[in-house]
C-alpha cells in the first residue's frame, strides 16, 4: 500500500536525505574509478524512492547504501566494457542524431538483459534451466519435461517458483515492476 504522498516526502526527508554526505563519501571512497558520483546518487535515491512505493523499508541507511553499491558496480563494470574516450564531433553528432531512433532503446535493452542476465543466475540450477528454456526459449512445459526427465507438474512447479524468486529478487534490487 502506498503510503500517503505527505508521509511519504517526510519519510524521505528524514530517514533519506541525512544519509546525502556519507552516501557521496561512500561512493567516492569505495569506487574511486566512478566518474559521476552525482548520478550514483541520484539513482539510488530514485530507486529507494520507487521502493518505499511498493512498501516500507526497515532499514532505510542500509537498503539506500546497497543499493549505491549495486549501482557504482555496475557502472564500473560498464566503464570495463565500454570506456568512453574522446570522440570526434562527427560521431557524437551521429550518435545523438534524433533521426537515428533506437540508440536510447538499445542502451535500455542492454541493461534491462543485464539485470536479467543477474536475476537468473541467481536462480538454483534446475529452476534456471527450466525458466530460459520456458519464458526465453517459448518450449512448452510438455517437451521441457521430455527434455529434462522431470513432470509436466514439475516443470510447472519450476516455472511459478522462478517467477517469485525473480520478482524477489528484482524488488530485493529496489526494482518494481514499472522499473523493469
Amino acid at each position: 500500500m502506498t503510503p500517503p504522498h505527505s508521509d511519504h516526502e517526510r519519510w524521505f526527508a528524514e530517514e533519506v536525505q541525512p544519509h546525502d554526505a556519507s552516501l557521496r563519501s561512500y561512493v567516492r571512497g569505495a569506487f574511486p574509478t566512478v566518474r559521476d558520483v552525482e548520478d550514483v546518487v541520484q539513482e539510488s535515491y530514485l530507486r529507494i524512492w520507487r521502493a518505499r512505493l511498493e512498501r516500507p523499508i526497515n532499514t532505510t541507511k542500509s537498503f539506500l547504501f546497497q543499493i549505491a553499491r549495486h549501482l557504482a558496480i555496475d557502472f564500473v563494470r560498464r566503464e570495463r566494457i565500454s570506456p568512453l574516450r574522446s570522440l570526434p564531433d562527427s560521431v557524437v553528432e551521429t550518435v545523438c542524431d534524433d533521426r537515428r531512433p533506437g540508440v536510447a532503446e538499445a542502451v535500455c535493452t542492454h541493461d534491462e538483459l543485464a539485470w536479467l542476465a543477474r536475476a537468473l543466475d541467481a536462480l538454483p540450477a534446475r529452476c534456471r534451466e527450466v525458466m530460459i528454456l520456458r519464458q526465453i526459449e517459448g518450449v512448452s512445459q510438455k517437451e521441457i519435461a521430455v527434455r529434462l526427465g522431470l513432470s509436466e507438474l514439475t516443470v510447472q512447479t519450476h516455472v511459478v517458483q522462478g517467477l517469485r524468486r525473480l520478482e524477489a529478487y528484482f524488488s530485493r534490487q529496489g526494482l518494481g515492476p514499472t522499473q523493469r
